[in-house]
């Protein structure tokens, strides 16, 4: 299988910390079946290898990169080493319906794709561990209120409890990046069903936040109508102030 596309990545060069990246997993033993996303050189890949709790699985989209792990773990079979881009990998094809976990020191400029395609795959996926740039950590963890609170916050803790383990610096690095990172740990919740429509939860939501200076009056015009929206004192609110239940209710309250 021939990778399409390749993506930046900085490797990181730490031992210790990449040891402490794989001993964050809290639900590999549980499922079995633990998925890196971009290995690059292996330096987390030795340590999840090390833990027989599970079977590891990468899926890597440079030839190059998988090339030289094939080298240097000669034990994995092509099933369990991927030559694919993460964001046209269908998880049945090597996992069928059965969960997984997810980690990885991800590609800076996929990231928050990353989070999506999760998101898309919540019934498999019961636990993420990941590296980010800090400002995108910051985003998925951060609570309402918070001034980086936006449209991946609201729809990641819609479905998972999010929660930030450490930050590193860029010497951890190889080339060093010129932003800060951050490991953050994303668990599943019990109820993955949001209890409204789903397509509408993330069209108001982006919507919201498209203005998110303006009160959801002026934002949210095209569902409600205008009497509603000036009457009721809940519009006058901004979307930075909102948990993702206050837009279930949101949603659920739209006429039909």
């Amino acid at each position: 299988m021939q990778a399409k596309k390749s993506y930046g990545q900085h490797f990181l060069k730490n031992e210790s910390i990449a040891a402490r990246i794989a001993a964050s997993l809290q639900c590999a033993a549980r499922t079995g079946r633990v998925l890196e996303v971009g290995p690059g050189m292996g330096m987390l890949t030795k340590h999840l290898l090390a833990d027989t709790s599970y079977e590891t699985y990468a899926v890597e989209a440079d030839r190059d990169m998988a090339d030289y792990l094939q080298q240097h773990y000669p034990e994995w079979t092509p099933a369990h080493l991927i030559l694919q881009d993460f964001l046209e990998f269908d998880p049945a094809s090597v996992f069928e319906d059965r969960e997984f976990c997810l980690i990885g020191n991800f590609p800076y400029n996929i990231s928050t794709q990353i989070i999506f395609k999760m998101l898309d795959y919540r019934d498999r996926i019961p636990e993420m561990v990941g590296m980010f740039q800090k400002e995108v950590a910051d985003r998925i963890v951060s609570p309402p209120g918070s001034k980086v609170y936006g449209i991946t916050s609201v729809l990641t803790q819609a479905f998972y409890r999010a929660e930030r383990l450490f930050t590193l610096e860029p010497g951890s690095f190889s080339p060093p990046p010129k932003v800060q990172s951050a490991v953050i740990r994303l668990t599943r919740k019990e109820q993955i069903e949001l209890g409204c429509d789903e397509k509408m939860f993330r069209k108001v939501v982006k919507m919201a936040f498209n203005q998110r200076r303006k009160m959801l009056r002026n934002t949210l015009k095209p569902f409600f109508p205008a009497e509603q929206l000036m009457e009721d004192p809940f519009f006058q609110k901004r979307p930075e102030t909102l948990g993702w239940e206050d837009f279930v209710r949101l949603v659920n309250s739209i006429p039909s």
